[in-house]
């Protein structure tokens, strides 16, 4: 059975070393498949040679260094990731422990003896590979992708068990003397890692519904933002009627004064300047909808109180969507106009400062407004804890990331300054 046993150690080298291979993200070249090919080859003869010039117990010692070490060497070089090629390869070693498994379920069903393990082993290596290898490497690559924190709690198991099998296996004799330590150590692994994978996706779960949340906000924020836009474009419509039907006016008034009603002409005239006020949006610069969004937010300042200054160069045609524009700056403006009223309640005279420009391609914003000294920061991002509070902010963040722009907060002599290049 010598035969049976030397056919079964190569089968077994050939199915980690592929299993290993199809777990690493590697984007295989003509080069790259000759180099794993001859990477097989001269593990395989260097398993070969030892187990001819040695002995089997020899081989088991060594094989971490004639076998699992250039594997993993090979794969660092073919995949640039070497964190994930350790834990590949050591995760190809564990699913080993499933082909002996079945082979000794089968040997169990058919009573047979211990010289049929081998011979079982040979039969199940070839299906349960191709098993493997269609449904696991797919996900496998995909963790490869994921931050090294993830992937150390994935390859947890498979380290924690090479180095078990190892140590109780093969060089030592601990695992024979029953030490309730040596036995309870794998279920223990499994249990914690078990736990830290619960801990961790209930982590990240929480996240996701977080960003949902933010974007659930933004849609909502977008939508209001395209209504103000259209309303605001309305009243500048309805500003152009009015100039339009500037002759029928005059003709009216004309009329009224002729006829001595000199009261329903003044009554007139006040009405007319009443809706023209109301419906006016001041040119800060060439762009529309920029336009509409800063005579909106200068009507509100006026209302409250509160001074805001315009410097504002920004052409017609830009790179962010109308609706992108409207919501950077609507929560942007309504923070500054939030804190402004703040600091006007505990009698300080506020002030909210604006520039906007283009330069090169890439939109500047800069908004400066009074605020309490007060304002905490994570990360460079204020924060606070008042619920409902924080939304804008989020959704600031999340509109200049999708546009790989950057943003800087900050809090200068009682001024919160807010600076986005997009």
């Amino acid at each position: 059975m010598a035969i049976f046993s030397l056919l079964n150690g190569t089968f077994v080298g050939l199915f980690g070393i592929i299993l290993s291979a199809t777990y690493c993200d590697i984007l295989w070249t003509k080069h790259k498949y000759f180099l794993m090919a001859g990477c097989m080859a001269m593990i395989l003869l260097l398993q070969g040679a030892v187990y001819f010039v040695a002995d089997p117990f020899t081989v088991r010692h060594f094989y971490p260094l004639i076998t699992h070490l250039p594997l993993i060497i090979v794969l660092g070089v073919l995949s640039k990731r070497w964190l994930w090629s350790v834990i590949a390869v050591l995760t190809a070693y564990l699913c080993c422990q499933l082909r002996r498994w079945l082979a000794l379920l089968i040997v169990a069903i058919c009573s047979g003896k211990e010289a049929m393990q081998n011979i079982a082993e040979l039969i199940i290596t070839l299906p349960l590979l191709f098993i493997l290898v269609r449904f696991t490497a797919s996900p496998m690559r995909s963790i490869s992708h994921s931050t090294p924190v993830v992937q150390l709690q994935f390859g947890i198991i498979p380290v924690c068990y090479y180095v078990f099998d190892y140590v109780t296996q093969i060089y030592m004799d601990s695992f024979l003397k029953e030490s309730p330590v040596i036995v309870e150590f794998m279920p223990f692994v499994c249990s914690s890692a078990y736990l830290g994978f619960v801990l961790h996706t209930s982590q990240e779960k929480w996240a996701r519904s977080q960003l949902e949340q933010t974007q659930y906000n933004l849609n909502l924020q977008i939508t209001q933002a395209v209504r103000e836009i259209e309303n605001l474009r309305q009243s500048q419509q309805k500003m152009r009627a009015y100039r339009h039907d500037l002759r029928h006016h005059m003709q009216y008034l004309s009329s009224c004064i002729e006829n001595g009603k000199l009261e329903q002409a003044q009554d007139y005239i006040h009405e007319i300047y009443s809706e023209i006020e109301a419906n006016k949006v001041i040119s800060f610069c060439k762009n529309e909808a920029a336009n509409l969004i800063f005579s909106a937010y200068v009507k509100r300042a006026e209302t409250f109180g509160i001074p805001i200054r315009i410097q504002a160069d920004v052409p017609q045609l830009i790179s962010l969507q109308e609706s992108d524009l409207c919501v950077l700056l609507s929560n942007a403006l309504e923070n500054a106009l939030h804190a402004c009223q703040k600091v006007k309640e505990s009698g300080i005279s506020p002030l909210i400062d604006i520039q906007a420009y283009e330069r090169k391609g890439k939109l500047f914003f800069q908004i400066i407004n009074s605020c309490d000294a007060d304002v905490s920061f994570s990360q460079g991002i204020p924060v606070t804890s008042a619920p409902g509070h924080g939304i804008g902010v989020r959704n600031i963040c999340t509109l200049v990331d999708r546009y790989n722009g950057i943003y800087t907060f900050s809090v200068e002599n009682g001024h919160f300054i807010l600076r986005v290049s997009i």
